[in-house]
């Protein structure tokens, strides 16, 4: 199994005929993801590496059964395009696109309340079950099928990763990259719930950041519900505080946020962290082991 996408998985392309939309479009397909639309207000009726493209989502829906959306529009408009997908009727919603403004993602937030929906991301790699399906715009090269779980707030970190595992012969169930914006989709805890019912992952690999309490939330509810294995790093762990590292909501403020906190947090649920990046596949063999 996997959880949220595969093989059967019908993805619209939302931003299909920018640079980025036809580029990772291509790249699903090559992977073997069913892309089977596309979307672009006033370009309904192009085609992009053979998928058609629609002016709205509802028109893909109706059309080819779409039901996994996956955004490349711009910031100024990101945030109208997820709605645009919920409202349709898409039941995953996976949003690449970086510098949605956080009031945009506010009001996302409050439409999607209530709704039988997932968002993941926004400034996010997305979503991939090995061997199955790809929705994003992560290497499917360095991925294998296998038992283990990746949820990750930082892209580039979550393949090195995943590099990791699968060069010490861990595959891999579902990996999914969170987002680092202050407001995402979906959380480390939403994720693991799926996990601890999916039978075909035995372990996760949790990579968190500076800022927010997100990773303190998970490891409250690793040590109270989940009964997996866990294996965990926190990156910025010699960043200043009051200054934003790389990500929008990776910003130590307030005396929280720490990485030294979270940690703590993890190592105190009994969650193994690994310190340095760098051993985090072996560590996560001698702990499968």
């Amino acid at each position: 199994m996997s959880i949220l996408v595969d093989e059967k998985s019908r993805i619209v392309v939302q931003g299909i005929t920018g640079k980025e939309g036809a580029f990772h479009t291509k790249q699903m397909l090559d992977y073997g993801t069913k892309v089977v639309a596309g979307v672009t207000p006033g370009k309904g009726g192009q085609k992009v590496e053979g998928v058609p493209v629609f002016n709205t989502v509802r028109q893909a829906v109706q059309k080819e059964g779409a039901n996994v959306a996956c955004i490349f529009v711009p910031p100024p408009f990101a945030a109208d395009a997820v709605i645009d997908a919920a409202a349709s009727g898409i039941e995953v919603i996976v949003c690449i696109t970086e510098g949605i403004p956080v009031l945009d993602m506010v009001k996302v937030s409050g439409f999607l309340k209530g709704r039988d929906c997932v968002l993941i991301g926004p400034n996010c790699p997305g979503i991939i079950s090995p061997g199955k399906t790809k929705v994003g715009i992560m290497p499917g090269f360095i991925h294998s099928r296998g038992h283990m779980a990746v949820i990750s707030r930082s892209g580039t970190l979550t393949y090195e990763a995943v590099d990791q595992l699968t060069r010490v012969g861990l595959g891999q169930s579902t990996c999914i990259g969170i987002g680092g914006d202050p407001i995402v989709g979906t959380t480390f805890i939403d994720h693991l719930k799926r996990f601890k019912n999916d039978p075909d992952t035995e372990g996760v690999v949790l990579i968190g950041e500076i800022g927010g309490s997100a990773e303190e939330e998970a490891a409250e509810y690793i040590q109270r519900e989940f009964n997996k294995p866990v294996i965990a790093f926190i990156a910025g762990q010699t960043a200043p505080p009051g200054r934003r590292m790389g990500h929008a909501g990776a910003i130590i403020s307030g005396g929280q946020g720490k990485a030294e906190d979270k940690i703590k947090a993890l190592q105190n649920a009994g969650i193994t962290v690994a310190i340095n990046l760098g051993v985090l596949g072996q560590t996560a063999l001698k702990i499968m082991k």
